[in-house]
């Protein structure tokens, strides 16, 4: 019975494990191609494939720790990996509940970044670069329509005098894709649930085996 459970922790932590390489390589993949972190001058390290190279790391790094932990039936390692998976999930919840009460602030900083951003683009190669990328695309031009470049609208912009602003663009994307980002946060919450509930089940089980033979 023990040995089932351990090829079943063994089994989902390498699934966790190869989620956890998949995000740090789009994180990689992300930081080198599409560096929009200079779209935002204040929090030019916030970026997407920053976030996606720190998440991917602690995923491996908790995975690791519950595949040693099934292997070695170490209780240590078990309870690391639960206390982990734990802090994680509260962290999500909490961070979800952050970006749901403070949703207009972030959303206006943001905005207030992006046309900020537009100022340089005529003096940074870099910013160019991140604008010329996003805007062809999503196929939009500047942050809320072509009215935000006042010093010339740049070719990657489409030709369409009604086009859409990137931003506004950006957040239609999102809200007309909630349904299924909400089912895949909740396929992620689920999957977390059953790592923990793996790890507390193996746990007792190698408690009964040491109780039977006498340890």
């Amino acid at each position: 019975m023990l040995k089932n459970h351990v090829y079943l922790r063994m089994l989902w932590d390498s699934f966790f494990q190869f989620c956890g390489c998949c995000v740090l390589g789009f994180g990689i993949y992300f930081l080198i191609h599409k560096n929009f972190g200079v779209l935002f001058h204040n929090l030019p390290s916030l970026t997407l494939g920053n976030v996606l190279i720190i998440v991917g790391s602690i995923i491996m790094v908790v995975a690791f720790l519950g595949c040693m932990g099934s292997i070695k039936e170490n209780k240590c390692l078990l309870m690391s990996f639960f206390v982990l998976l734990l802090i994680i999930l509260l962290a999500e919840v909490t961070l979800a509940i952050l970006l749901f009460v403070y949703e207009q602030k972030l959303s206006k900083y943001v905005a207030e970044d992006l046309k900020d951003s537009i100022r340089r683009y005529h003096t940074d190669n870099s910013t160019k670069a991140a604008w010329d990328s996003i805007q062809s695309f999503l196929q939009c031009c500047g942050v809320n329509n072509r009215s935000d470049w006042t010093h010339g609208v740049p070719s990657s912009c489409p030709q369409d005098q009604l086009v859409k602003g990137c931003y506004v663009k950006a957040e239609q994307w999102f809200y007309s894709n909630f349904l299924y980002i909400g089912i895949i946060t909740i396929c992620v919450c689920v999957v977390q649930v059953l790592g923990m509930s793996f790890a507390l089940t193996l746990n007792c089980q190698i408690d009964k085996t040491s109780q039977v033979l006498g340890l």
